[in-house]
């Protein structure tokens, strides 16, 4: 076979080759292209038909479809072949080895907050507290008057609480639940009140809202020593059985005698809380006759026992989404 019919089966064998040995789909691409493209070898004996004699044109014409349709069939054929191979490939790399252990899931953990108001309530409940809850918006006078705050104490301030309408606060501790509780109620009874409370107050240990605990207890025969008995077991419970306690004296309306209560952490005194004797008006206030009925109070924050637990140094972070915070102590 002579002229053109040669130079087709030379080009056909040519194809051939360079389509089987295409490694990648780019490179079958760019061979098809080098053949059947516009500037391709097929290309350039097709446009040379016009020069050829008519009774050859056709047959040529003929030859140079059938080299098209089969340099197609090929280019196909190996596109199939390579994303075959690409497929076992990528299975090969990502197969499952089912014999591994599997791969653990994150795991969520509790606030720092939520973990240590749980455990302050658990033990309280082991003494025989129960739990007490109260509204967070609540009147002047259980959040300040039946606590013996006279009119102009600086408590009473815009400069340290929330006012909102018709005469009612954002509670600025969760006292106001010792006088829910203790309203109506005939001694004896022991209670625990944690929440969130609210001052104005913004600095690395202070946060405008912040979670408080107040225990409280009346009896017939209730001393200091009881109080005093109650917060070392506490704070022992807390931060270990050789934790120290000192107690200064201190002034609180709701309370007398009054104090302010530290612990020694880490080589020195943290501020933790304030606690004392219910005064006697607060418990005329509840209805409870102070000749008969004594009860202690204290409280603290549920936050700060948080910090001073965890060694975290900025109030913030419990309050600023940072799930760090949440993993370092779980």
């Amino acid at each position: 076979m002579a002229g053109p019919a040669r130079n087709l089966d030379e080009l056909l064998a040519e194809a051939e080759a360079a389509l089987a040995a295409a490694a990648s789909v780019p490179e079958l691409t760019e061979t098809r292209a080098r053949f059947l493209g516009r500037k391709g070898s097929l290309s350039g004996v097709l446009r040379g038909l016009g020069e050829l004699p008519p009774e050859e044109r056709a047959r040529v014409g003929q030859e140079a479809n059938r080299a098209k349709e089969r340099i197609e069939a090929l280019a196909r054929e190996r596109r199939e072949a390579l994303e075959q191979e690409g497929r076992g490939r990528a299975l090969a790399e990502h197969r499952l080895d089912v014999t591994l252990p599997g791969a653990a899931p994150p795991r969520g953990h509790l606030h720092p907050v939520t973990r240590i108001e749980r455990e302050m309530c658990a033990f309280f409940r082991s003494l025989g507290y129960s739990i007490e809850d109260g509204p967070e918006v609540d009147t002047d006078h259980n959040n300040f008057g039946a606590l013996n705050f006279p009119d102009d104490h600086p408590a009473r301030d815009t400069q340290d609480t929330f006012f909102v309408e018709g005469g009612h606060v954002l509670r600025t501790h969760t006292s106001n639940v010792q006088i829910r509780a203790m309203t109506g109620r005939t001694p004896p009874f022991r209670f625990i009140a944690p929440g969130r409370v609210y001052r104005h107050d913004l600095d690395p240990t202070h946060y405008p809202m912040f979670h408080q605990i107040e225990a409280f207890c009346v009896d017939e025969d209730v001393t200091f020593a009881d109080l005093k008995g109650t917060l070392y077991a506490f704070a022992r419970h807390l931060f270990g059985p050789d934790t120290k306690l000192r107690f200064r004296a201190h002034f609180f309306p709701f309370t007398e005698p009054s104090a302010e209560m530290d612990f020694w952490w880490k080589d020195r005194w943290l501020e933790w809380g304030g606690c004392g004797m219910i005064h006697p008006q607060v418990l005329r206030n509840c209805g409870i006759d102070p000749e008969r009925h004594q009860g202690f109070a204290f409280g603290m924050g549920i936050d700060r026992t948080a910090m001073d637990r965890w060694a975290i140094p900025n109030i913030h972070l419990l309050f600023e989404g940072d799930a760090r915070v949440v993993e370092q102590v779980g």
